[in-house]
């Protein structure tokens, strides 16, 4: 028999609306709201430190399309069982906005395409990196709201006072549609918000690193690199609390395997990028040769 607790947190009836034949996903929108906050942010910084503002808006064209494409093809490859399989469709690789964005492709397609963006540009890459991450971070949390939406990547059933209520949902034909339906009012399973932890402590790391930026005069990308370690240790922690299928490679699951790995290379990497902060002539050098600086 089910037990209902008063305090748990409701997951939304539904995550899919519809105008008229065109469907409005919540996913897509947290996606979209995390996004024009993280060029928000990282207008303003970048601009503080000395950036060309134009320069923004040059990373965001390359950066936003192939971090949506690294992703997705993380997602692909590490969940493939889903997408190809004798009942499975291969077009759903294609359905970015049902959910299904792996963070490790995406922060890393978009550092690739960041990285020849900049080469081209003669534009150092370690300041902008620094101005991105506190952006960046806050941008996932807003997108781990899409995950409540979708009832999807949650943890293991528990009886926590803040539990989420994963409810039964169906289409309007009446089938079993746990992204895309719409509530009947049963909760099939009490489970740690893990969407909400990783949330919260996103948000979190965000006003590190701003805190951080400041009282330790971080430049030269230790400011990304802070942000990998900090992110991936909270991921380790938050994956081990998950109960959803998972590639598993060494007994582990894929994603905690990555954050380990990823954590300690950030780490290196901090320790060994220069200390100090740059000049607003080394952040941009043409933009401060033409603003006179």
């Amino acid at each position: 028999m089910q037990i209902y607790h008063l305090a748990n947190i409701p997951s939304p009836p539904q995550g899919v609306w519809h105008l008229g034949p065109v469907p409005i996903r919540a996913y897509a929108l947290c996606i979209v709201v995390g996004i024009i906050f993280a060029l928000w942010l990282t207008l303003r910084r970048y601009r503080a430190m000395g950036g060309n503002p134009d320069t923004v808006w040059d990373a965001a064209i390359v950066i936003i399309p192939a971090g949506i494409i690294g992703g997705r093809a993380y997602h692909v490859l590490t969940d493939y069982d889903k997408y190809f399989c004798a009942e499975c469709h291969p077009v759903d690789v294609f359905k970015v906005s049902n959910g299904g964005l792996g963070i490790w492709g995406a922060v890393a397609l978009g550092l690739l395409a960041m990285w020849v963006l900049f080469r081209i540009k003669g534009v150092p890459l370690g300041p902008f990196a620094d101005a991105v991450a506190p952006g960046l971070v806050a941008a996932q949390a807003i997108g781990r709201l899409g995950n409540w939406f979708n009832q999807e990547l949650y943890g293991r059933e528990t009886t926590v006072p803040w539990a989420l209520d994963i409810y039964y949902r169906v289409d309007e034909a009446g089938r079993f549609a746990p992204m895309t339906g719409r509530s009947t009012g049963e909760v099939v399973a009490s489970v740690h918000p893990t969407f909400l932890y990783e949330l919260l402590w996103n948000l979190a790391v965000c006003g590190f690193l701003l805190w951080a930026h400041k009282r330790w005069s971080l430049g030269h990308g230790r400011v990304f690199a802070l942000y990998v370690v900090a992110y991936t240790a909270g991921r380790f922690v938050v994956e081990n609390l998950r109960a959803d299928e998972a590639t598993m490679v060494f007994d582990m699951r894929i994603n905690v395997l990555v954050a380990v790995v990823l954590c300690a290379v950030a780490l290196v990497v901090f320790f060994r990028l220069p200390r100090g902060q740059e000049s607003p002539a080394e952040v941009d050098p043409k933009f401060a040769a033409r603003a006179g600086a």
